[in-house]
């Protein structure tokens, strides 16, 4: 059985096929890019690709990246916990994503 890829390989792996912005969920339930500012309708998002990640003994180290592409060249990360330590913020923003 091949070894489960951690966090920061897929975020390297994520990176080498284009996905170079971060994006992180704001106080209003947008996504907003870390380098330029712009701001996202979650709901507008493209998905391209959903990883999880499970603590192997601390359920506390769960956590979910999202692969995204809103378009114009704005393919980036969206990383955030997973389970009981996820924010309100992520929480409104996940729910948003199409499925």
């Amino acid at each position: 059985m091949e070894p489960m890829e951690t966090l920061s390989q897929a975020i390297t792996r994520l990176r080498g096929t284009g996905y170079h912005i971060d994006y992180r969920a704001n106080d209003r339930e947008l996504l907003e890019c870390d380098e330029c500012g712009a701001v996202f309708d979650p709901t507008e998002m493209q998905v391209d690709e959903t990883v999880r990640f499970e603590g192997a003994s601390d359920p506390g180290d769960e956590a979910i990246l999202f692969a995204l592409d809103a378009g114009g060249g704005h393919r980036g990360l969206y990383a955030a916990a997973y389970g009981a330590a996820v924010s309100a913020d992520d929480i409104a923003v996940i729910r948003a994503l199409p499925d």
